[in-house]
């Protein structure tokens, strides 16, 4: 093929027309591995409350590669160096920073892979992807796991301001409707500078972080963690619980999917990685379909549930009476659906869960003032909101079906 042929230009709808930078991320974008995203959902199942949200892994990982494009340009032009490799390899990192995401992204962490998360897995697809292109990811790999000597280009890629949550918060933003969570990425990064080898933030852009913090924080209350969207995302995670506590190996499903469930995974990181590529969304929702027909009563309702969309109802669980309440809700389950008391655990159940808005224990955002000073946005702000966003919030949840729920 033509090299030319392979600078591309691609239309995206959050920030227009996005510039294939060289032949090599072309060619990495073109890779079946890089491919799989476009068949995992960015936000899990999240479509089911917001029926716009059928963006994609792929979305975001083009998204945040513009923005670190943006970003760098922005840096050098404050007279910080960065050299063309360097700026190819952060490029490449926050390209490939998602790539070990499994099917439905973070509502099945751990689920498909038990003890192994996206960043470990993402890792390992890239160590593979350098093999195959011959020693020319090393420097992204290095800059991935903080390893290369400039660690500001690792906070591009992972920090509290990074390309990738500016980039998540946008485009999540954008297909849920939910305009509490736009933020103001262009100023933001215009306001990026290095002090110490530490990325930090202009003074000038002290509102924008403000309004990014802010931002993340009703982001996951109204679409990460919204109470509905955790009804169908944990009722996936039990169908998968369930589809690998009562399987067999005439279960009709994917044959990737079918070794997942049976456990016998190889050894070798190379080989398990490459029956891992095979695995998306379509695969999961394939064996549902299938599982709503099975024998298993409980694998039966819980794939007719989230097929029809008649999730579990939730309620606040911070409740001191909390567990008579649980004990009359499992039996109505055990009466309703004639299962056992310990397979009503896949109907009723507790969760709590934490939002963190900005963590100052963590890598602080920094503010640059004029003379040199650096105040963290915590400290900097004058309004009260900041530093009380810096305490995490827990909530408990009680899940259990509607049609069982406590007799009044």
């Amino acid at each position: 093929m033509n090299s030319t042929n392979k600078l591309k230009i691609l239309n995206d709808p959050i920030y227009g027309f996005i510039t294939i930078p060289n032949e090599l991320f072309f060619d990495l974008i073109e890779h079946p591995y890089f491919q799989r995203l476009r068949r995992i959902s960015q936000l899990g199942l999240t479509y089911l409350v917001y029926p716009g949200a059928y963006h994609t892994r792929f979305h975001h990982a083009l998204g945040a590669m513009h923005l670190m494009d943006k970003a760098v340009r922005i840096l050098k032009s404050k007279g910080h160096a960065i050299s063309m490799e360097e700026e190819e390899a952060v490029k490449i990192a926050i390209l490939l920073h998602d790539i070990g995401h499994g099917p439905f992204s973070h509502a099945l962490e751990n689920s498909i892979v038990p003890g192994i998360d996206h960043e470990k897995l993402s890792l390992e697809f890239m160590k593979l992807l350098n093999k195959e292109f011959e020693g020319k990811l090393e420097m992204a790999i290095n800059i991935f796991q903080n390893k290369h000597p400039k660690k500001f280009l690792h906070q591009l890629i992972s920090s509290q301001l990074d390309m990738d949550r500016l980039d998540y918060l946008r485009r999540d933003s954008f297909y849920t409707g939910v305009t509490e969570g736009q933020v103001n990425s262009e100023r933001l990064i215009s306001m990026l500078n290095i002090v110490d080898d530490q990325i930090v933030v202009d003074h000038k852009g002290i509102y924008s972080v403000e309004k990014f913090i802010v931002a993340r924080r009703l982001m996951y209350w109204q679409v990460y963690l919204h109470k509905t969207v955790l009804s169908a995302e944990f009722l996936l995670i039990k169908i998968l619980q369930r589809a690998r506590e009562v399987f067999t190996e005439d279960m009709l499903m994917p044959s990737a999917l079918k070794v997942f469930l049976r456990g016998d995974l190889p050894e070798s990181y190379e080989d398990l990685l490459n029956l891992y590529a095979q695995l998306d969304d379509h695969d999961i929702f394939s064996g549902i379909k299938e599982w709503q027909f099975h024998s298993d009563k409980v694998l039966s309702i819980l794939c007719e549930s989230l097929l029809k969309r008649k999730l579990l109802a939730v309620v606040s669980a911070d409740d001191p009476n909390n567990d008579g309440k649980i004990n009359e809700l499992k039996k109505n389950v055990q009466e309703k659906y004639g299962i056992s008391l310990k397979e009503t655990e896949y109907f009723v159940f507790n969760k709590g869960l934490t939002n963190n808005a900005y963590n100052p224990t963590k890598d602080r955002i920094n503010l640059l003032y004029k003379d040199g000073s650096v105040v963290d946005i915590a400290r900097a702000a004058d309004q009260l909101n900041i530093s009380a966003l810096a305490k995490p919030v827990t909530k408990n949840f009680l899940f259990f079906p509607k049609d069982c729920g406590l007799r009044s």
